[in-house]
């Protein structure tokens, strides 16, 4: 078996590899690749930051999830890039809808799945089928385990893009930028950590309420200098906590993470943070959700400690961002020259295609 060959930081065209993916499988691909299908439209998020140039120039097909889940993200990457719309949509292998022989009229190189789809994508036998039409298909992870898995899963899609050494350039930036809040928390003389509860996209509907585990957004705020409220209560990623556990616990903090979803829920209760977000109106909406039975009365309500988070922070390589921003939102006094904003505009500036727009996050508490 061939090893993969660098000239310049770049695979020569058609080297075979064997890669291991996020999960340990070894699956051979001929690197770089030149054609790709996302198992997730919002995998644009690691596509932009390694093909910088031009983004979409791999992709010949997509799940058709992007638009719907970030509207406003979608449609500022539509504006520049309006050859996007005419790539081919996929369903999803979660719900079945997968089609195997649209896939291959594609003839993609590889296939780039999320590690959440890969119990369906067994049961359905898709890897055997891809397989035996010559496509292989690997695992990464932004989502189950998004702070162990990023590095090693940018450096894996840079592997597959020819693109090594930018892949290395994103790793180290992400990473001292995380540095930057948990070395000062390291230090910090008796640090109190606020309790802080989570609410995975309030208002998207009516039930109340979702939240995290000791992953994903409760990782966030725990590498933060945050005590996630739901830590012990739902035992994986994600899961529901009842408003009487709410109630109890009296968090100091509040997160709702929220997005434009008009596309999924009409008119919804959600609190559309994103790019170019109207901040006045996520507030007002934010400020509507605290008078739900779940926020009666608790500390984090009455001291005007209520925020709202741009939710797809949850699926993407950016979450160092949003570590910057809740640090901030939790030890104010520690992080007063911390700007996350300043941050996100140096990830666009240095590895994005398109222009930084604000609107990520808003506060109840800014807003008085």
């Amino acid at each position: 078996m061939a090893s993969l060959v660098l000239f310049s930081g770049v695979a020569l065209a058609g080297e075979k590899v064997k890669v291991k993916d996020i999960t340990g499988r070894e699956v051979e691909v001929s690197v770089p690749v030149e054609r790709v299908i996302l198992g997730e439209g919002r995998q644009i998020y690691f596509t932009a930051a390694l093909d910088t140039d031009a983004p979409f120039k791999r992709v010949v097909g997509w799940r058709d999830d992007f638009q719907k889940a970030d509207l406003d993200g979608y449609n500022i990457y539509l504006k520049k890039y309006p050859e996007m719309a005419r790539i081919p949509t996929f369903g999803g292998m979660k719900d079945g809808t997968f089609d195997i022989e649209q896939a291959v009229t594609l003839k993609p190189d590889v296939i780039i799945m999320n590690i959440d789809a890969k119990s369906a994508t067994e049961e359905s036998g898709y890897i055997e089928k891809l397989s035996k039409v010559g496509i292989p298909l690997v695992y990464v992870d932004f989502r189950e385990k998004s702070l162990a898995n990023t590095d090693p899963s940018m450096r894996l899609i840079g592997k597959l893009f020819g693109k090594e050494e930018k892949a290395e350039e994103f790793v180290k930036f992400h990473d001292e930028q995380i540095k930057l809040v948990t070395d000062r928390l390291a230090a910090a003389k008796d640090l109190k950590k606020p309790v802080v509860f989570i609410e995975r996209a309030g208002g998207y509907s009516d039930d109340c309420c979702m939240s995290f585990g000791d992953e994903n957004f409760g990782k966030m705020v725990e590498v933060a200098g945050g005590i996630n409220m739901a830590k012990g209560i739902i035992p994986g990623t994600f899961g529901t906590v009842n408003p009487e556990q709410i109630i109890a616990s009296n968090p100091d903090q509040v997160i709702v993470t929220g997005a434009n979803w008009e596309l999924y829920v009409p008119g919804g209760k959600w609190v559309g943070v994103g790019p170019g977000a109207d901040k006045a109106v996520a507030a007002k909406k934010l400020a509507a959700l605290t008078e739900r039975p779940a926020f009666t009365g608790i500390k984090a309500v009455k001291d005007g400690n209520v925020h709202a988070i741009w939710h797809q922070f949850y699926n993407n390589p950016y979450q160092f961002v949003a570590i910057q921003q809740i640090a901030k939102w939790l030890h104010p006094e520690l992080f007063t020259d911390l700007d996350p904003e300043s941050t996100f505009k140096e990830l666009h500036t240095r590895f994005l295609p398109v222009d930084y727009h604000s609107g990520y996050f808003v506060s109840l508490k800014a807003e008085k």
